[in-house]
């Protein structure tokens, strides 16, 4: 069990610098007026002002890298050995919390212009819900001692904060790799994309083998 969670926190902290890294560089320093993204999108689904547009991008990369980071700190054992460090943990879970909302909010600023249309449009939307209510669950668990449920809620959530990483990755495989329209490819892409974090968010409670309702952490 030791064995595992360390391994697993070393991967974690692994997985959320390549998150975050890529979002900074690829948003901000390669392609800032997110020009590559938008030139595959079809003009029904290009925003109406592409400013306001860009600006709510911003918002949503910025939020999403604070997500991780944030998240990754929640999960370090040291936050959580003394008063001090409890408080810390519990002021930065919410910190997480808001960091969600924004991408959430964001998100569904933009949704009616996702690539794909409706098809796309509906499950980030969708996402948008249960991702913002898994983790006020969470964090429910938390406040009445359920702190295994608090866990395994924390190990769901953040698996989404990988959404942008993973999706894009999805997106490359089925355009790239398998030829098949941009378009058509980023909408596969996506519901792989939910069944894979949904997926990996479970084999991580069953690797660490985290009960439920357990009343000590």
């Amino acid at each position: 069990m030791v064995s595992n969670s360390r391994t697993a926190l070393r991967l974690l902290v692994c997985a959320a610098a390549a998150a975050i890294v890529y979002a900074l560089v690829k948003n901000y320093v390669l392609d800032p007026q997110a020009a590559e993204f938008l030139g595959h999108k079809p003009e029904s689904s290009l925003p109406d002002n592409g400013g306001a547009w860009l600006i709510v991008l911003y918002i949503h990369i910025a939020a999403a890298c604070l997500a991780t980071l944030s998240g990754l700190l929640g999960f370090l054992p040291r936050t959580r050995r003394t008063a001090a460090a409890l408080r810390f943990h519990r002021w930065n879970g919410y910190v997480y919390l808001t960091s969600i909302i924004i991408i959430c909010i964001s998100s569904g600023y933009m949704a009616p212009y996702a690539t794909g249309g409706k098809w796309t449009s509906i499950p980030f939307n969708l996402l948008n819900i249960f991702w913002p209510a898994i983790t006020i669950f969470a964090i429910r668990s938390a406040r009445k001692r359920r702190l295994a449920n608090h866990k395994r809620g924390m190990i769901r959530s953040y698996a989404f904060c990988f959404n942008n990483l993973t999706l894009h990755i999805f997106t490359t495989l089925f355009y790239s790799g398998f030829g098949l329209d941009y378009t058509l490819g980023y909408t596969i892409a996506l519901y792989v994309n939910i069944a894979f974090l949904l997926a990996a968010g479970e084999i991580v409670i069953r690797m660490l083998k985290i009960p439920k309702d357990q009343r000590r952490a």
